[in-house]
């Protein structure tokens, strides 16, 4: 049995087809006895082969294959759901190389437990597979990992509807289950395999520190750029600098011969203006002269006034009224009969 688990990976279990050599004896008390006394694992191995060629075929088949090989594995992929046995070394040693590495890449890991070996393996991953499409937001990538079970353990991982699950898996999936000679159907059909769970931290630290460097790359080129723009906006300023002075220089020439141009022109109107308004103020000036009181008064005409107004009608007067006459020299002071 030891010898037969260490060259297939599998244990001897119900529905497993083997090669033996047998003996036949014969005991009068107890009858015949079968006494295996070989095996053959070449045998064994060719059947499971078959198995997983079985499946292989039937995932290709149904179109299913490669699915989860053509999703994009994100350069930044730092949110990681790991399905595993919480007790499994190698979950330890996936968190430990993740988490402490040596560039101080930050990664958030949450653990789906899965039961890695035996009968329920197939059953408990599919669980944790749907617990990860229920939150598959909050996740960049699926790791399946298994260490520090038996080779014999991996029976479990060649099945059609783990398989299938797993191909069509929105998240890309990166197993880590086997050993350097193993791969099971679920390998085949993983976006990415590696070997074990510390080369799978391995493969997400060389990506998001390949990340990192292109974001620092990205970073230093910016910078450059900008300076190199900021330089050339600089020169650009310091152009334009001198050019406005000279503008200005040159408008305000522009501005001055123009004010001492207008300057001149309103002097011109201005005394053109005035000239018009002083003859036509003496005109003014001659016609009421002309038509002022003394004029009238120093040809003979006399003014009479009835208590300080004018007097124009005769008729409005009244006997006794008193009036003043004023002449060119001198008042008359008369009274009405």
């Amino acid at each position: 049995k030891p010898m037969f688990e260490r060259e297939t990976g599998r244990t001897l279990s119900p529905g497993l087809k083997v090669l033996v050599k047998v003996g036949v004896t014969f005991h009068e008390l107890y009858g015949y006895s079968l006494t295996v006394t070989d095996i053959d694992p070449a045998y064994t191995l060719g059947d499971m082969a078959r198995l997983r060629r079985e499946i292989l075929a039937r995932l290709e088949a149904d179109g299913i294959l490669n699915d989860n090989k053509e999703l994009s594995l994100p350069l930044s992929a730092n949110r990681i759901a790991v399905i595993s046995s919480a007790t499994a070394a190698g979950y330890g040693d996936f968190c430990n190389q993740l988490l402490r590495n040596d560039y101080r890449l930050r990664f958030t890991v949450r653990l789906f437990p899965a039961v890695m070996q035996g009968e329920h393996v197939e059953s408990s991953v599919l669980a944790a597979l749907d617990a990860v499409m229920a939150r598959q937001d909050d996740w960049d990538a699926v790791v399946i990992i298994r260490g520090g079970g038996a080779a014999s353990d991996l029976s479990g991982f060649d099945t059609y509807l783990l398989a299938a699950a797993c191909a069509q898996f929105p998240l890309p999936v990166i197993t880590g289950i086997g050993h350097e000679r193993d791969d099971t159907v679920l390998d085949s059909v993983a976006h990415t395999r590696v070997k074990t769970p510390t080369a799978a931290a391995e493969l997400l630290i060389q990506r998001v520190g390949e990340a990192a460097e292109r974001l620092e790359e990205l970073s230093a080129r910016l910078q450059q750029g900008a300076y190199t723009l900021l330089e050339q906006e600089q020169r650009r300023l310091v152009t334009m600098q001198a050019r406005i002075s000279a503008l200005v220089h040159r408008k305000l020439s522009e501005a001055r011969f123009t004010l001492l141009t207008a300057r001149k022109d309103l002097s011109q109107v201005t005394q053109n203006l005035l000239s018009r308004q002083r003859h036509r103020l003496e005109l003014l000036q001659q016609r009421v002269a002309d038509n002022s009181p003394e004029k009238l008064l120093s040809r003979g005409y006399s003014i009479t006034l009835k208590d300080g107004k004018a007097v124009t009608d005769a008729s409005l007067l009244q006997p006794g009224d008193q009036l003043t006459t004023r002449l060119l020299k001198g008042e008359v002071q008369s009274t009405v009969r």
